[in-house]
């Protein structure tokens, strides 16, 4: 089981691997550009090498984040500019040699047949993976909304991958902030959780878990992060169950926990440790 956080690339992509490894993380996630926009980024293929290749060396994992702009139900021009950024986030996170590139599920607009968005989601995510044969994938995090909103459902998610035409390259981030607050996960059943997603398939695509407290109680419908142990609305014993679960695959836990309350990002890592066997 890996952890770790959210890095700068303000230093490069070896730069966020070295900053990762000395806050103690044996995991990373980090933007592979500008979180604001969707421009297509020439980057050093020499520092994403270096930065595999430490990762490696140091048995780091990392993941990446796509832009807050990314939307996998734009059209027209919008779709374009997305299509082409997103595949340059896999372009430079596959060069890095990262498991995957995080994007959110999307949303549906008010008044639209949300038939119509989850068609358009897939045409992107088909069109961003036309001829795409490497081993970064897409992984699709789950939406913090009210349950029942789009997004909020491993069944969503689990026929969105299968009705696209490059599933082998599509894979899951579960993010458990997002999932307290949609109703998803309540924080007494886990593992009813853990066996629909047995039963869906879900769990064999989960490449990655967004490790996040919530400052809202569970159903809330709000997105706002707080730091793991004794800040947010979920109880260290029921965040246990994820450790007590097991797990099939190794993949990174990443916290994108705040740091205005006083915790930085190697003192939670620190507290999780001495908390979990990890």
């Amino acid at each position: 089981m890996k952890l770790g956080c959210h890095v700068s690339i303000r230093q490069g992509y070896l730069g966020a691997a070295q900053v990762a490894r000395g806050i103690q993380a044996t995991a990373f996630q980090y933007f592979p550009k500008n979180p604001r926009g969707l421009s297509v980024k020439s980057f050093s293929r020499d520092d994403a090498l270096s930065c595999k290749e430490y990762c490696e060396e140091h048995r780091l994992v990392s993941i990446s984040h796509s832009p807050y702009p990314t939307d996998l139900t734009a059209v027209g021009d919008k779709q374009k500019k997305v299509v082409e950024s997103l595949r340059n986030d896999l372009e430079i996170s596959n060069a890095c040699g990262s498991v995957g590139v995080v994007v959110h599920f999307g949303k549906n607009e008010r008044g639209k047949n949300p038939l119509e968005t989850y068609q358009q989601i897939i045409d992107t995510l088909n069109q961003t993976l036309a001829d795409w044969d490497e081993p970064c994938k897409i992984l699709i995090e789950n939406n913090a909304s009210k349950l029942g909103t789009m997004g909020t459902t491993l069944e969503e998610l689990v026929q969105i991958r299968r009705l696209s035409e490059f599933p082998e390259s599509i894979g899951f981030c579960l993010d458990t902030c997002h999932a307290f607050a949609s109703g998803l996960w309540t924080g007494d059943n886990w593992k009813e959780l853990i066996k629909k997603g047995e039963e869906l398939g879900y769990l064999d695509q989960l490449s990655a878990i967004h490790f996040n407290n919530s400052m809202y109680e569970t159903g809330s419908g709000k997105d706002r992060h707080a730091n793991i142990l004794n800040h947010g609305h979920i109880k260290a014993e029921q965040f246990e169950d994820l450790f007590h679960t097991d797990w099939s695959n190794e993949f990174p836990f990443i916290m994108e926990t705040p740091d205005e309350f006083g915790v930085t990002h190697e003192q939670e890592i620190k507290q999780v440790k001495d908390w979990l066997p990890l």
